[in-house]
């Protein structure tokens, strides 16, 4: 069974940074996709950005640039450094995690279909 457990969410105003953590158990990184999801009110839900087994990264295009994912296997905790944010960046961020599997062409990590989530942190960024 995999857990996981956001923190880190808060209000900061457009230009600053939040760096959110996600904190897992019974997670194994050389076997699990993990990514970070957010949804606005009214919104669907979008993918942020994933981490692959081998350490391959994505990014959502909308915050390519500007936010970085990262894993720290030995505390087994995922992070997501946001930088550079602004209002359209608000939301609940969740942290997920999916079983890897390659098709010969690729990670499912970049299907952004997940299916094991956190409860969610929210992030707020005023103007």
């Amino acid at each position: 069974q995999v857990d996981l457990v956001e923190s880190g969410g808060g209000s900061v105003q457009a230009g600053g940074s939040l760096r959110l953590a996600c904190a897992t158990s019974g997670y194994m990184s050389n076997i699990f996709c993990a990514g970070w999801f957010r949804q606005a009110p009214g919104k669907e839900r979008e993918g942020v950005a994933y981490i692959g087994p081998r350490g391959g990264v994505g990014y959502g295009e909308s915050v390519e640039g500007r936010f970085t994912i990262s894993l720290d296997s030995a505390e087994k905790t995922l992070y997501l450094q946001m930088d550079t944010l602004n209002p359209d960046d608000s939301g609940i961020y969740y942290c997920a995690a999916e079983w890897a599997q390659h098709d010969g062409n690729m990670w499912n990590c970049a299907r952004w279909k997940y299916s094991i989530w956190g409860q969610g942190t929210q992030v707020n960024v005023s103007s």
